[in-house]
């Protein structure tokens, strides 16, 4: 069997253009729920951001009201998430023995964000075929310790909210008080039809693969979901496992120090961190914090609508203005752009540059001159 994920990639998609081989309507609904919904969620928020904000307002504090060296600064700090992300996922990696260049590694991230800029969740996936295709590994592994490094940032958001909801309570209610958002979503969940219809999904769900489980394509989504997890769980049995949670606290570590370090380009964010001590400062951040990681999770280009939101309402538990929230959040998410924009060309041309070396290597190979040996 071809385990190359590229020639994978190239043979679905030849099967898709084949007449007879898929429905059109089928191939514009894939392309819509992958690519076309993700912007339309974008625009969408965009439109409710800026229908509630002043524009004029928040221009004139984009060009008079920003110390724009601290935002420098937070894209500096986001390098170093990124590469802390490149060194944790490399322990994961070495347990499941494939052992990429760690540059390559801190190169797959780089990519992976910059790709989501554009395509929203398809960086997850060039990152899992480049690791995979770089040093013919298996792609469905490589996938399942991807999934087990968002499994744990998933773990690091929960427990970062339940924090924010003891140390911000008060401030919370006082918004809640005001603005009633979430009471509806409060009000689904205590609800009995709302868990009785997720459990009756999952034992439909449970019925359908019993009975196609001697389905040529359910076993082969068998044998990839057992890659998938042989990746997931070898966080349980690797070296390393104390190394993985602090590579985990610096990755968000840097997060948030990046967040807090922004706050300082605006006055009135300034004035939130200097407010009743350093335990008091924190806290707006931490919530600005933990509600826009969670909203990460809404499919977006690269964050943009989603995030932003998240932030205005964060901001607006504290007394900030719309405007005043929105014109943060842009110059914040802007700059990371920025950065994941310039970090990106660097990912191309650094693989550019190892294809050309690959490339001499073949040519030489081919007439006769010996291979250049590598210092070890």
């Amino acid at each position: 069997m071809d385990n190359n994920p590229e020639r994978l990639l190239e043979e679905t998609f030849e099967e898709t253009l084949s007449p007879g081989r898929e429905a059109i309507w089928k191939k514009w609904l894939g392309f819509a729920v992958r690519y076309l919904l993700p912007v339309a969620f974008t625009v969408l928020l965009l439109v409710y951001l800026f229908h509630k904000v002043d524009f004029e307002e928040m221009m004139a504090m984009l060009r008079k009201g920003v110390d724009y060296w601290w935002i420098l600064l937070a894209m500096g700090i986001s390098i170093f998430s990124h590469i802390f992300r490149a060194a944790r996922w490399q322990l994961q990696l070495n347990a499941l023995d494939v052992r990429p260049p760690f540059l390559a590694l801190c190169c797959s991230i780089f990519g992976c964000y910059a790709l989501n800029l554009v395509f929203p969740r398809l960086g997850e996936i060039w990152r899992c075929t480049y690791i995979a295709s770089s040093k013919k590994n298996s792609f469905s592994v490589v996938l399942g310790s991807m999934i087990a490094d968002r499994v744990a940032d998933t773990i690091m958001v929960a427990l970062l909210l339940v924090f924010s909801l003891i140390v911000a309570a008060p401030a919370i209610h006082v918004f809640l008080d005001k603005y009633p958002i979430g009471k509806d979503f409060i009000h689904l969940i205590s609800q009995f039809w709302f868990w009785a219809a997720i459990a009756g999904s999952l034992i439909l769900g449970g019925v359908v693969i019993y009975f196609l489980r001697n389905n040529p394509w359910m076993l082969k989504l068998k044998e990839m979901l057992v890659n998938v997890w042989k990746g997931i769980v070898v966080i349980a049995r690797m070296k390393g496992k104390w190394a993985f949670l602090v590579y985990t606290l610096c990755i968000w570590g840097c997060y948030f120090v990046q967040l807090y370090v922004a706050f300082y380009a605006f006055d009135f964010t300034r004035s939130l961190c200097h407010e009743k001590g350093l335990a008091a400062g924190l806290t707006p951040c931490l919530v600005a914090f933990v509600l826009s990681s969670i909203s990460m999770a809404v499919p977006s280009n690269g964050g943009l609508g989603p995030w932003n939101v998240a932030i205005m309402f964060a901001l607006a538990i504290y007394g900030i203005s719309d405007s005043e929230g929105t014109a943060f959040s842009m110059v914040q998410w802007s700059g990371q752009t920025i950065m994941l924009i310039i970090l990106g060309i660097f990912t191309m041309a650094y693989i550019s540059l190892g294809k050309g070396k690959k490339k001499v290597e073949n040519e030489k190979l081919k007439v006769g001159l010996p291979k250049p040996s590598i210092s070890k």
